[in-house]
């Protein structure tokens, strides 16, 4: 069955609302609370270790398969982080490593 269009447009409008809550938090301590109350702890742990992958992946020294034995991940989800870490036309895991790497010059990579 295909959605209406009005249930696309309502749908995009409350993603964009939790992107702007998300915008709203002003430091570590608020976000914290806001995705514990948003996220079951299972799915906080699982956006952690995407960005541990992402940040594995970006120091470009380790195989898939060392990355999953440290992690955890399966190499599927390795896979998919490594895809949109490169190829993907979002690149907002590069905004972000751009971004932090920028705000802490002198600290190395993980």
């Amino acid at each position: 069955m295909r959605k209406k269009r009005s249930q696309l447009n309502t749908y995009d409008d409350s993603v964009r609302d939790l992107f702007a809550a998300l915008l709203s938090l002003k430091n570590i301590d608020e976000i914290e609370r806001f995705l514990k109350d948003l996220c079951t702890p299972q799915e906080i742990k699982a956006l952690a270790e995407r960005w541990r992958v992402c940040r594995l992946l970006d120091l470009e020294e380790l195989s898939y398969r060392e990355i999953n034995q440290l992690t955890g991940a399966s190499v599927a989800t390795i896979g998919r982080v490594a895809r949109f870490l490169r190829t993907e036309p979002h690149r907002g895991y590069q905004l972000v490593l751009q971004r932090m790497r920028r705000k802490s010059p002198t600290q190395t990579k993980e």
